[in-house]
């Protein structure tokens, strides 16, 4: 499957106008349009911002197997 991507804005609801398709005349395409969230894609951002700062954590103090298997221990003790 040849997949095309491209962001347009809304002008009018009741239509929506793709110009300059990558695609032959009389080809059959499946038309998917999926709204863009914006608080989303913020929060994908902070989560993302997360994991880089969690990464960073453990570069700066590496944890051993032994205390891995000792939290992980302790965690189905319920502690």
């Amino acid at each position: 499957m040849n997949a095309y991507k491209t962001y347009i804005t809304i002008e009018d609801p009741r239509q929506v106008v793709l110009s300059d398709l990558p695609f032959q005349a009389g080809q059959r395409v499946e038309v998917i349009i999926l709204a863009r969230d914006s608080q989303r894609a913020a929060l994908g951002e902070k989560l993302k911002q997360l994991f880089q700062e969690t990464q960073a954590i453990h570069a700066d103090n590496p944890l051993t197997d032994e205390e891995i298997a000792a939290e992980i221990e302790a965690y189905r003790r319920g502690e």
